[in-house]
């Protein structure tokens, strides 16, 4: 097989959890077993995902699997997160398979986390698809940028997956006590109201980063 060249991108996290996170993935990754690799936590990662969705749709019969959703999305943020840590702490990193694997699973979890709810009964079927949607479009501009730029964005607005999965276990604990939510006395269901406005922020942080790639690419590269 040919050999590709290949730089890899400057990694930019900036959220709000990242420096604790990044001491704690460390402290971690020194403490893993020597038998587990980051394949192995990857695969964790994007099963613990599936199984938020299928919680998710048990939800609709049983709001305690909600308990379970949290759950699995701990266990999602220790494969997720570790795996490429791991690799940089053994040194054993292989920057375009493991950019690829982390980022094709994501995808699919996210695909699978996004259609739960959708079948959960506590949002909308269009809310989750246009959360779905939406997220997809921010991940193309996240690799659009890596490949034109050589800048990998982890967060947007100090918001990365990290702090995504906390909000979202706040809310499922508060779906159990508060499902619906009153304004202007018309009852709605919390995850509605939640998605829309995550449906709003993100299309604002989407439309942002592309304005704002869109002129450093033109700025270098001016018309011969």
């Amino acid at each position: 097989m040919e050999k590709i060249g290949f730089h890899d991108a400057t990694r930019k996290q900036v959220s709000f959890l990242a420096p604790l996170e990044k001491r704690i993935l460390i402290w971690l990754a020194h403490r893993m077993p020597a038998w587990v690799n980051s394949d192995h936590l990857t695969l964790l990662g994007f099963v613990a995902m599936f199984f938020a969705g299928v919680s998710y749709w048990v939800a609709r019969w049983n709001r305690l699997a909600l308990l379970l959703v949290i759950a699995c999305l701990a266990v999602n943020w220790f494969g997720d997160s570790l795996d490429g840590t791991l690799a940089r702490v053994r040194n054993k990193q292989r920057p375009r398979y493991g950019f690829y694997v982390d980022h094709i699973t994501d995808a699919f979890g996210t695909f699978f986390l996004m259609g739960g709810l959708a079948l959960s009964s506590y949002m909308a079927p269009i809310i989750a698809i246009g959360l779905l949607i939406i997220y997809f479009m921010l991940s193309i501009e996240v690799y659009l940028t890596t490949y034109t730029l050589g800048a990998f964005h982890l967060s947007f607005w100090k918001f990365s997956p990290t702090e995504l999965r906390l909000l979202l276990s706040i809310g499922n604990i508060a779906l159990l006590f508060h499902p619906t939510v009153r304004i202007l006395g018309e009852p709605y269901g919390l995850y509605d109201i939640g998605g829309s406005i995550g449906i709003a922020i993100m299309s604002v942080m989407l439309i942002a980063a592309a304005v704002q790639h869109t002129r450093e690419l033109y700025r270098a590269e001016p018309t011969p």
